[in-house]
Parts: C-alpha cells; structure tokens; sequence
C-alpha cells in the first residue's frame, strides 16, 4: 500500500519561503509521477507542481519562477521549495502519486494522497 506523508508547512511571513517535503513509501517511485496540490477554504483543490520519476516536471503557470518541485528517488521524497509566498499561497498543500510517466495536473487522475500540511502565509 503506497503511502504519502508531507511535512514542512509553517506560518511564514510574506516574500518568505518554505520547502514542502513528501515520503513514500510501499512503491517503486521511480516508476511513479508525483504532484503537488493545494486546497484553501472554499475553493477547490489547486494544482501545483508535478515531477516525474525520470525528473521531467512541469508547473501551474502561477507558480512557475517562484516554486521548484524535485526529487530524491533514493530517498523516496519530493521537494516544494516555494520562494517569495504571498498571503494568497495560503492553503493546505498535499502530495499525490500515481503510476506511469504522463504528467498529469487533475487531481482526480492521482490514486494516492498524502495527509496534507498547513502552509499560511502572513501579510
């Protein structure tokens, strides 16, 4: 059973930054593609960033300059390194994996979800 356990998320103050991490573990992640989404209050769930298991990684064109996502398959783990947050980056940001190459950014296209961790950014 693959599991997903972020980590990272903090009250940070704005032009702040913060890297996000993501654990799996019970997959062969190399094989996997990994995404980033974030969810605020209302809203639906925001893709991010995704990477895949060869480091191909393509962006939401909102965060491209300001976030970089990365990979670690030794480690099993994926990297959010946001830079520059802004009070609107405020949300809870979850890791995603799903089988194969294709880097998709629906969120209902991923089979495993982490738990989430709370990034609030203050003005």
């Amino acid at each position: 059973q693959v599991q997903l356990v972020e980590s990272g998320g903090a009250l940070v103050q704005a032009g702040g930054s913060l890297r996000l991490s993501c654990a799996a573990s019970g997959g062969t992640f190399r094989t996997y593609i990994m995404g980033w989404f974030r969810q605020s209050p209302g809203r639906e769930r925001e893709f991010v960033a995704v990477i895949s298991g060869t480091g191909n990684t393509y962006y939401a064109d909102s965060m491209k300059g300001r976030f970089t996502i990365s990979g670690d398959n030794a480690k099993n783990t994926v990297y959010l390194q946001m830079n520059n947050l802004k009070p609107e980056d405020t949300a809870v940001y979850y890791c995603a994996a799903r089988r194969g190459e294709i880097l998709y950014t629906g969120p209902g296209i991923y089979d495993y979800w982490g738990q989430g961790t709370q990034v609030t950014v203050s003005s």
